[in-house]
């Protein structure tokens, strides 16, 4: 195997990394890369350094083709200091175990029971607002999605008070895994939190994990377990859940992935609705086509899940929004045995990085690519694209089980808040992502509310 590396900058240490180019944010420094090296880029730090991949078909190749010559990448390793052996982080057949029997609580009939309480909830938001009122619309978002994912998993409707401080507790955890180091940082490290900015994951960790742990035994203790009772919400599905020798998943592994669906359903939709509003307030010529569908589709009434199929510009806004600014906005990857990438050899255990940040914004790709354009999505300029042009959900056998459940939520919150209400961009307010483990608005989105006539 050829021992010359694709082109990339200087080698480096992580300190320098970190002082220096990566200061500004990952995301900056990548796109930077990705203008002045092109679809394959060594990032030279330490023993191994990162591979920066953008060409699509390769990206294919990693997430579909021939995902089994690939693992989980670094920052899944550091994420399952949290999440343990959930879906996100799990591996080989305890994933696919894991996966065949979570599927069905994301098949329809559940499905149409999320969407009432998707409604109902996001509905009591909006109705508890007041015209002219400044909201942080970030902040708001995370309270909703927050609602509905506990509505949907656990039927269960804390106070404000433990509202609060479940925040606080999943804010510090997402924050862990974007403190400076913390992706290239030796697991170790950030499990105790040794890292600047990670000293408080340890006891939100804890905490999360008794109020979960909390929810689990309690239903166990009424016999949620019975695979023949009945409940609507996800985490009977996953106590009653047997596979094919008639084995049930133990508590630590039902914790593990109603921490992953609690994490994953609640932040990364949040993010997708947060950055929609900031959208709509700059660009009002889309705003107005989106509230003439709600007028004519919902005709004043709360939207519902048979409302979907016709509801295509609202739809194409958050295909849109996610285009730009997708939630999850990067992936990585391990490769378990030496390979050829674009001509150039990459040797096993290489650490590979796929942005979808930078290929939703590639111009080879995307006519005008910083652009908010809904209509694209309705034209068919978007058909004959390839197919990880936009892959806002990943791909292959790891793609997000949640997927219909996230465009589910995402609609109905949407149309649920904006046949009532025009929120707008406060003047003067910085709006600017953060890249975390997904891309938050790093100062919130101050908005003031517009009831709509």
């Amino acid at each position: 195997m050829s021992s010359i590396h694709p082109p990339g900058p200087a080698p480096t240490n992580l300190l320098r990394l970190l002082r220096g180019p990566v200061a500004g944010g990952r995301a900056g420094y990548f796109r930077r890369l990705f203008q002045e090296f092109g679809d394959l880029v060594h990032i030279p730090v330490g023993r191994d350094g990162f591979y920066l991949i953008s060409d699509v078909d390769l990206i294919q190749r990693i997430l579909e083709t021939d995902h089994r010559r690939f693992s989980k990448g670094r920052g899944l390793d550091n994420a399952a200091v949290l999440l343990r052996q959930g879906l996100l982080t799990s591996e080989g057949a305890l994933h696919e175990r894991q996966r065949r029997l979570i599927m069905p609580a994301f098949h329809r009939e559940p499905m149409r029971r999320y969407a009432q309480a998707m409604t109902e909830l996001s509905a009591a938001r909006a109705a508890s607002w007041q015209d002219g009122q400044v909201l942080d619309m970030a902040q708001e978002m995370m309270h909703l999605t927050r609602a509905i994912v506990a509505r949907c998993l656990f039927s269960h409707q804390v106070g404000q008070d433990a509202d609060s401080a479940i925040d606080r507790d999943l804010t510090t955890l997402v924050q862990t895994f974007a403190a400076p180091g913390a992706f290239l940082a030796p697991v170790w490290m950030v499990e105790k939190g040794l890292l600047p900015g990670t000293w408080g994951a340890p006891a939100a960790r804890r905490r999360m994990d008794a109020y979960i742990r909390g929810l689990i035994r309690a239903r166990r203790a009424a016999g949620a377990d019975d695979p023949r009772a009945e409940s609507g919400d996800l985490l009977a599905m996953l106590l009653a859940a047997r596979d094919e020798d008639g084995g049930r998943m133990s508590e630590d592994q039902i914790r593990d992935e109603v921490m992953t669906l609690f994490l994953a359903g609640h932040e990364t939709t949040a993010n997708a609705l947060s950055w929609t509003w900031y959208l709509l307030s700059e660009h009002p010529e889309a705003d107005a086509a989106l509230a003439a569908e709600l007028d004519r589709v919902l005709d004043g009434r709360e939207p519902t899940e048979e409302d979907l199929p016709r509801l295509s510009y609202t739809r194409a806004v958050l295909s849109e929004s996610m285009r730009l600014y997708p939630p999850a906005w990067i992936i990585g990857r391990r490769t378990l045995q030496d390979e050829v990438m674009l001509g150039y050899g990459i040797p096993a255990g290489s650490n590979l990085l796929m942005s979808q940040w930078l290929v939703h914004h590639d111009a080879r790709h995307w006519p005008q690519p910083e652009r908010f354009r809904p209509e694209r999505w309705l034209d068919g300029s978007t058909e004959a694209l390839p197919k990880y042009a936009y892959f806002p959900f990943g791909g292959g056998p790891r793609r997000c089980i949640g997927e219909a459940f996230a465009w589910t939520e995402g609609m109905l919150a949407l149309a649920a808040i904006a046949r009532l209400w025009r929120p707008r961009l406060v003047p003067g307010h910085p709006v600017e992502p953060q890249p975390l483990i997904t891309l938050r608005p790093r100062h919130g989105i101050r908005m003031r509310l517009e009831r709509r006539a």
